[in-house]
């Protein structure tokens, strides 16, 4: 069990990990290999078609979009998304694409990017991930010179065909401390008398400190030389909390209508000056503030800004949410609270590295209980471990988080990440607070184990109707009453 903290947390943009950050990551991986392999100069055009979930709701979570700055070399935690409606506008005026941002080609949409809506898989035969997408590169003559399939399988995670029928990207990696259920991490850290976010932690040293493992963490670039190891992963950690603080910001600071269709206005800023005139009077302001936080996020990442990826970006407001909730209605000093903040990421990591490994983080596959459902849980795990909970607590919050979000569809109204996205964020983090505070109030044994409670969500997951799980063909993207 040897996925990282920050393969698990990335930063990029909205609105959608799966949808956006996967698919931008594909398209910018099948430049690069054009480029690796001497291909680019020789390709006359491009051909991108869309299957499954990508192609139903790919339009509203803004695949597209994605497809067309990973083509042009732009990567989701690079590309500035003040500068997206230029690029876009330029490509779709001109016709023509600067492939890997070098090479010019003609491409419309209509011609080179296909929404394969009545084909779920790239290929028929083979059953896989139902977020599979295909690039094919053509010479003058109309020769084929590469093709590639890729599937987005979840909070920003690609693999291509290759990598998803081979043993895992991850086995080959060694940690001190490695683990493939919550039992074994519960073991493995009462044989070591470790926190489970002491445990991580010398995990994700060891990943870094291993020359042939290539991780992008958000500090390394401005890291000191004299930095222990121990030292960049706490700093990347805090990178990560500063990007979240800032969306959380830009969130609260916005007012306005977000682009779609829905008319849906943005709340968090209204909310937030309500709480600060009257909040004062109201003994329940502190979850109200937990609700405008993961709003905020969620708003802000509906509309296209930056965002940390936790562990998908229509959950992206949870984490946030319960860390502002602590650093702020939590006492301590500010050395206590930064020591916590770092507590929590490791936890909440290591709770969402059993569901990525172990079931899915993707609502095409399992529905809203594999995204908000997943952040509810690490979010709950990893308050715990902040207010310096034990290791059974923290397994038991997040037990209890999850269980109490089983069988949440995916059904977004026009296939945008917005009703009932935004507002399933704020529910998220209440309910991450309260499985926590429960958890920390029992003394004995629990009947049911995070491990079981995991394996339920995925075969849940797996009965699901795919109608439920992001296409936007049933439940309340069926039931709206239009006006």
């Amino acid at each position: 069990m040897n996925t990282s903290l920050f393969e698990l947390f990335k930063i990029g943009i909205g609105p959608s990990s799966s949808h956006t950050v996967g698919p931008m990551r594909a398209a910018l991986r099948f430049t690069g290999i054009l480029e690796s392999t001497g291909l680019l100069p020789r390709t006359a055009a491009v051909n991108v078609d869309l299957y499954g979930s990508l192609a139903l709701t790919g339009i509203g979570h803004g695949t597209d979009r994605a497809i067309l700055l990973g083509l042009l070399g732009e990567a989701p935690d690079k590309v500035d998304p003040a500068t997206v409606e230029s690029k876009i506008a330029n490509l779709r005026s001109t016709g023509t694409l600067a492939l890997n941002g070098t090479h010019t080609i003609p491409f419309t949409e209509p011609a080179n990017l296909r929404f394969r809506c009545d084909q779920m898989y790239p290929d028929p035969a083979v059953i896989s991930h139902p977020n599979g997408m295909r690039f094919i590169a053509l010479d003058a003559s109309g020769a084929l010179l590469a093709e590639a399939i890729f599937y987005s399988i979840g909070g920003g995670f690609i693999v291509s065909e290759a990598e998803r029928t081979a043993e895992s990207l991850t086995s080959a990696r060694t940690v001190p401390y490695p683990f493939r259920s919550a039992a074994d991490l519960l073991t493995t850290a009462k044989q070591h008398n470790l926190t489970i976010a002491n445990l991580l932690l010398a995990n994700e040293v060891a990943l870094l400190n291993d020359p042939n493992i290539s991780i992008a963490r958000p500090a390394e670039a401005s890291s000191q030389p004299s930095q222990s190891a121990e030292q960049t992963i706490r700093t990347s950690i805090l990178t990560l909390w500063h990007t979240m603080q800032r969306c959380t910001e830009r969130g609260i600071a916005t007012e306005g209508i977000l682009a779609g269709g829905l008319n849906v206005r943005r709340r968090a800023h209204r909310l937030a000056e309500r709480l600060n005139t009257i909040g004062s009077k109201d003994p329940l302001a502190p979850i109200d503030w937990v609700t405008v936080y993961a709003m905020a996020v969620n708003e802000e990442n509906a509309a296209g800004g930056r965002v940390v990826t936790a562990p998908t970006n229509g959950a992206a407001g949870v984490i946030p949410a319960i860390g502002h909730y602590y650093t702020r209605f939590i006492e301590g000093t500010r050395e206590e609270k930064e020591d916590g903040l770092i507590r929590y990421f490791l936890t909440a990591a290591a709770i969402g590295i059993l569901y990525k490994e172990n079931a899915s983080i993707s609502g095409a596959e399992v529905g809203c209980q594999g995204e908000v459902g997943v952040a509810c849980s690490m979010a709950a795990g990893g308050l715990v471990a902040a207010l310096n909970g034990t290791n059974a607590q923290v397994e038991h919050a997040a037990e209890i988080a999850m269980e109490h979000n089983l069988g949440m569809t995916c059904d977004p109204i026009g296939g945008l990440v917005q009703i009932p996205c935004i507002e399933r964020n704020g529910m998220g983090a209440v309910k991450a607070i309260n499985a926590c505070r429960m958890a920390m109030h029992e003394t004995g044994d629990h009947k049911l184990s995070l491990d079981q409670v995991i394996a339920t969500m995925y075969q849940t997951g797996l009965d699901m109707q795919s109608r439920y799980k992001e296409t936007s063909l049933a439940g309340l993207a069926l039931n709206i009453i239009e006006c």
